[in-house]
């Protein structure tokens, strides 16, 4: 199954001309990077819990030989993801915040969920540094708003006609949520290599692919490119 979902390639060209199909949702640009990215890391001025960094201020970093090969790969990643279309924003994250109002079924980023959107889109991200993001084959989780006991906690919630509940829920984000089953084995997606994923839109032909951010190691910050 897990065959089936994710697709390898070796250049961007593949990674971004590559169709979906199937059960196959997840595409692996796999590389072995050089360079430093722990410098970037160190030397970039932190503003909250998710600083983003601008090519400028990449630019204008004092970093040593092996700080100046991770930039490069940095702006070659951005150049080529603007290129292609996309909006690509490259963040030093300490952590995200987490979603408690009902701890039945938290929506942050560290549940593992689906992205949407109502154009034809997809997901690129990259972890460069720090703990990567995991992927669920779909097989291997169930949609949390199908669950019985925690679909009869958002009834309580909502308090309109009954042929607006599923609307609710859309609105309100509780759908792109899923469960791991018992058995599940999520897939981590590894450092340094650059991932297209896919999304739910009108037009899609293949299941969303289930992804979530990881929980962060104490005292190191991730650097994440995503779009």
């Amino acid at each position: 199954m897990i065959d089936h979902q994710i697709h390898c390639v070796t250049s961007f060209q593949d990674l971004v001309s590559t169709p979906f199909s199937g059960e196959m949702n997840a595409i692996c640009w796999t590389r072995q990077l050089t360079g430093d990215f722990s410098e970037i890391v160190k030397k970039v001025t932190l503003s909250g819990n998710i600083t983003a960094i601008e090519e400028e201020e990449l630019h204008e970093l004092q970093l040593s030989e092996q700080g100046q090969l991770a930039r490069e790969v940095l702006l070659n990643d951005l150049k080529a993801l603007k290129a292609h279309g996309a909006s690509p924003t490259l963040n030093v994250i300490n952590y995200y915040d987490r979603d408690d109002a009902f701890p039945f079924l938290p929506t942050d980023v560290y549940s593992f969920h689906v992205d949407r959107s109502p154009v034809p889109t997809d997901t690129f991200l990259c972890t460069y540094y720090g703990e990567p993001s995991d992927i669920l084959p779909n097989s291997q989780g169930q949609k949390k708003v199908l669950i019985p006991a925690i679909r009869d906690e958002l009834k309580k919630l909502y308090d309109g006609a009954d042929e607006g509940f599923e609307s609710f829920l859309s609105e309100h984000f509780f759908d792109l949520h899923y469960q791991a089953t018992p058995d599940a084995h999520p897939i981590s997606l590894g450092t340094g290599h650059l991932w297209r994923l896919a999304v739910d839109h009108p037009e899609s032909q293949v299941p969303p692919c289930i992804h979530r951010a990881p929980k962060e190691r104490s005292g190191q910050n991730r650097l994440l490119l995503i779009c």
